[in-house]
């Protein structure tokens, strides 16, 4: 008896999707011919085929409506975690829940190239995708906070969770803004295994204890801090070479 229900909502789901998409691809399009400033919400609006009203029910703003999969993708993104299997290493969860961030942009190439080049160009609309790549970063914080062991930092776990969860959106981050810079073309899935593999290096063997499910692995260490430093535009595997070295520093 549930059956329709469900089918119900399903679709009412997908058609919530279809309406999002068509004013995301508006906004692009009136973005790029018209400009961003010049461009009005009744505009894209129009051109998408909804009314004004239709607009807000989906988005605050403009410029919020060229960004419309990231409320769904972190739906699936905080489904990874919590279906994680218990044995799992925390970092080998988050590194799977951002390749869905992944797939989102890698599901329409064109579109994401496109969209790509109009945020380097409008102040608005990167505040708007930095807000949005920021909301990956907190739940994965959240994520390993939870999983690390209470005693083995003497404090410091909400630094590492904070640390690692950063390494890993820095290495999706630039795996896909490389791509993107190529037009889309590649294995970009192959790219972020690769760099996950430079992160896991520096932060796969970080305890996890009190908040983990049982059966998951654990580590034991001396409860040190690592700190290093690189310039913020530095090449991903540069950076981890950086934490390598102070790694082998510290031993």
């Amino acid at each position: 008896m549930a059956r329709p229900v469900k089918s119900a909502r399903t679709a009412q789901s997908s058609q919530r999707r279809k309406v999002r998409r068509d004013l995301a691809a508006a906004a692009l399009e009136l973005f790029a011919t018209k400009g961003y400033e010049a461009t009005t919400v009744d505009e894209i609006a129009a051109t998408a085929g909804v009314a004004r009203r239709t607009f807000f029910r989906h988005f605050r703003s403009k410029e919020e409506a060229i960004f419309p999969d990231h409320d769904d993708t972190l739906e699936r993104v905080e489904a990874v975690l919590l279906d994680a299997p218990p044995q799992e290493n925390p970092i080998d969860t988050v590194c799977r829940g951002i390749k869905e961030v992944m797939r989102m942009y890698a599901a329409s190439p064109s579109l994401s190239v496109a969209r790509y080049r109009l945020t380097r160009e409008v102040p608005a609309l990167r505040e708007r995708e930095i807000a949005s790549v920021s909301r990956y970063e907190r739940l994965f914080t959240r994520y390993l906070l939870n999983r690390y062991d209470e005693h083995s930092h003497l404090g410091d776990e909400p630094l590492l969770a904070e640390v690692a969860a950063s390494a890993v959106v820095t290495a999706h981050n630039h795996v896909l803004r490389r791509w993107l810079r190529r037009d889309g073309q590649g294995d970009v899935e192959a790219a972020l295994d690769h760099a996950f593999t430079i992160v896991r290096r520096a932060f796969g063997d970080l305890p996890a204890g009190a908040g983990q499910r049982a059966g998951a692995p654990r580590a034991v260490t001396d409860g040190e801090v690592l700190v290093t430093v690189a310039r913020t535009d530095a090449p991903l595997p540069e950076v981890m070479r950086a934490i390598e070295r102070a790694l082998d520093q510290r031993g």
